[in-house]
This record gives structure tokens, sequence and C-alpha cells, in this order.
């Protein structure tokens, strides 16, 4: 579903069409005690529309929570990845794992191997 900023984000929920005011939420937080305290305000500086838009492995779980990584900065939804297929964490969720999608090797021939 699109956020109010433009982007699309598949967490994102809001009934706007059958006139219920306020039904809007976040399915990466549900059942995580961090669910209640979320609002629309929190999709300004999520980082999971990126993170879909750039990596779409379907094997790759993502995990939200409401937090800070330094004690300055202001809450936000922080995000965890981790691999399906074996369980572990993921460094990067803009790259992925590496072992569902083999990065592509470019051979680039020299330009004398033309026949004439």
């Amino acid at each position: 579903m699109r956020l109010p900023d433009g982007r699309m984000c598949p967490y994102y929920y809001a009934n706007f069409h059958r006139r219920e005011e306020g039904v809007e939420r976040c399915r990466l937080l549900e059942g995580t005690p961090d669910a209640a305290r979320w609002t629309v305000a929190y999709c300004r500086s999520c980082p999971v529309p990126d993170i879909r838009r750039v990596n779409t492995c379907a094997r790759m779980n993502l995990q939200g929570r409401i937090g800070r990584r330094h004690f300055w900065e202001r809450q936000r939804v922080l995000v965890q990845a981790t691999c399906q297929i074996d369980g572990t964490p993921v460094a990067d969720p803009y790259v992925g794992c590496g072992r569902c999608h083999p990065h592509l090797t470019f051979v680039v021939a020299d330009g004398d191997t033309e026949e004439s």
C-alpha cells in the first residue's frame, strides 16, 4: 500500500474506503509491544520501503521494533533481517545474504577476437 509520502510499503495498512477513521497500522510491528505506540509519523524515517524496493528476495524475513540506535536520536523503526534458509542474520538488508542469489560475474573479451 502507498504511504502518505508516496513510497510503497508491503506492511502499511490503512482502511480509508470503509469510512473508518484512524484504522492505520504497520503489519511489521504486529504482535510486538511496539505496535500500540506506532503512528504514521514513523513511516517517514522507516527503511523498509527502500529495502523492499531494492531487494525483493522472498526468503528474507524482516523484524521491526521501535527504538534508537544512539541515545541522542529520536525513536524510529529499526529493522533486522534474517535469511529463511539457514536463519542467520543478514548484515546488509539492502544487498541480501548472498546465499539465495549468487553474484553475477561478467567476462569481457578482447576486441581482437572477432572473426572476419
